[in-house]
C-alpha cells in the first residue's frame, strides 16, 4: 500500500515552535494534508513522549514514528528513528552522559560523534540519516565531504536531503549510492503550510510503525515531494548580510568576503552537491516539486498570506471537494480542480509540469516564484 510519510517534525519543547503544537492538532493537520504516517518529533523529550501516548492509535489511522532530531559535537544534525517511544525513553538513558537538557530541550545538542550517536542507535535497533544533509549550517555537509567521515564505521539508513535539495543533488555522491532519500518538513508547527510541505511516499505492506520502518530500510520509496531547490534560502551562494549572490569561483576569488558590505560569503546547497558529486547520478524515484496548496492560493488570490481569511476559505473549498492536500496538489485532473478554481488549478498544472519561473534563495533568505 501507498502511503504519504512526513518523518521529521519538532514539538513545543525546540526553539522557535509554535507553543501550541499538540498531538491532537498535529493528527488533524496530517488528514487535511493526506499524510498517512508522521513523525513525532522530540521523542527524546519525556514530557513530549507522554503526550504522544494517548495517540500512538489514533481514530485517523495515522501512523506515528517515534523520531528525534539531535545535534552533535560537530553541529551536525541527525534524524533518529525508533519503533517505540519506550527505545526513546532507553535511549535517554544512554545519552545521559552526553548532555544535560534531554528533560527540557526538544533537540538537544549531544557532547558525541555521530560515530557514537549512531552506534547507540543501532544497538537498540534504531535507524539513523543526516538531518538536512545539504544546508551550510549545522548538517552533514558542511562538516564532512563524506559520509564515512562523520559516522565511521556505523551504517546510516536514508539521507534528509532538505528543503535547499532535490533528489538530483545527492544522486552523484558515491557513498549515498544505496541510500534511500528522504523528504520531510522539519515543521516546527502545525499549520498546513508547514506540516507536510515535503514528504515521502512509500510502499508499506501494513499501516504500521514497523513496517513504514522496513519501508525506509529497503529503500521502498515511490515519490518524493518537495520544494523546488530555488525557494530554499541557502540553494545558491550568497552573501550572509546583504544576499548578493556569487559564482562559486568568484566567491573563491574573494575569499568569501562579499565586496559590497564585507559581509560573510555562504556556499549554496547547489554549488556544494556539485563539489561532492564524483560519479554519473544513481536512478532514484521521481522527484515532484511543489508549494503547499495554501502559498499557491495566496499567490493567486493576491493575498499577503496563506493565513487571511479568503485564503482560507478557497482552501477550504478545495479540501471540502478532493479529500486532502496532496491530492489537490498530485492527483486530481486539472479539468476538475478548476471546478473550485479555475486560476489555481491552472497554477497546479504549471507546478506539476515545472513550469514555474524561479528567483533563487541563498544567503540565508529565501527564493521566491511566480506561474
Amino acid at each position: 500500500m501507498q502511503r504519504n510519510a512526513d518523518l521529521h517534525i519538532h514539538s513545543r519543547f525546540s526553539i522557535a515552535t509554535s507553543p501550541d503544537l499538540s498531538p491532537e492538532k498535529i493528527l488533524a493537520v496530517c488528514r487535511t494534508k493526506g499524510l498517512h504516517v508522521i513523525g513525532s518529533g522530540d521523542a527524546l523529550h519525556p514530557i513530549w513522549r507522554h503526550m504522544w501516548e494517548p495517540f500512538v492509535e489514533n481514530d485517523e489511522g495515522i501512523v506515528v514514528i517515534p523520531q528525534v532530531e539531535v545535534e552533535d559535537a560537530s553541529r551536525v544534525h541527525h534524524v533518529i528513528f525508533m519503533e517505540t517511544f519506550d527505545q526513546f525513553a532507553e535511549l535517554q538513558d544512554r545519552f545521559t552522559p552526553a548532555c544535560s537538557h534531554l528533560n527540557t530541550a526538544g533537540r538537544p545538542h549531544l557532547y558525541s560523534n555521530g560515530e557514537e550517536i549512531a552506534r547507540e542507535v543501532h544497538e537498540l535497533g534504531g535507524m539513523i540519516g543526516p538531518a538536512h544533509a545539504f544546508t551550510p549550517w549545522t548538517s552533514l555537509f558542511a562538516a564532512y565531504d563524506r559520509p564515512s567521515d562523520c559516522y565511521g564505521e556505523e551504517p546510516i539508513e536514508f539521507c534528509e536531503l532538505g528543503l535547499s535539495a532535490d533528489s538530483s543533488y545527492g544522486a552523484g555522491i558515491e557513498e549515498f549510492a544505496d541510500i534511500p532519500f528522504l523528504t520531510n518538513s522539519d515543521a516546527h508547527s502545525a499549520a498546513p503550510e508547514k506540516l507536510g510541505r515535503e514528504f515521502t511516499r512509500m510502499d508499506v505492506s501494513s499501516p504500521s510503525a514497523k513496517s513504514v520502518l522496513e519501508a525506509v530500510r529497503k529503500g521502498s520509496i515511490i515519490l518524493n515531494s518537495g520544494f523546488f531547490p530555488e525557494e530554499g534560502k541557502y540553494n545558491r551562494t550568497a552573501c550572509t548580510r546583504c544576499y548578493a549572490q556569487f559564482s562559486l569561483a568568484e566567491a573563491e576569488r574573494l575569499h568569501w568576503k562579499c565586496p559590497h558590505d564585507n559581509g560573510r560569503i555562504k556556499i549554496g546547497v547547489k554549488e556544494r552537491a556539485e563539489q561532492l558529486s564524483t560519479m554519473p547520478p544513481t536512478r532514484r524515484p521521481p522527484y515532484l516539486k511543489m508549494m503547499p496548496l495554501g502559498p499557491v492560493i495566496a499567490r493567486v488570490l493576491g493575498a499577503a498570506s496563506p493565513n487571511t481569511k479568503k485564503v482560507k476559505v478557497l482552501y477550504d473549498s478545495f479540501i471540502e471537494a478532493f479529500d486532502n492536500e496532496i491530492a489537490v496538489l498530485l492527483d486530481v485532473p486539472q479539468d476538475e480542480l478548476a471546478g473550485v478554481s479555475s486560476e489555481v488549478a491552472d497554477s497546479v498544472l504549471c507546478m506539476r509540469e515545472g513550469r514555474v519561473t524561479l528567483i533563487p534563495g541563498g544567503g540565508g533568505r529565501y527564493g521566491s516564484f511566480s506561474f
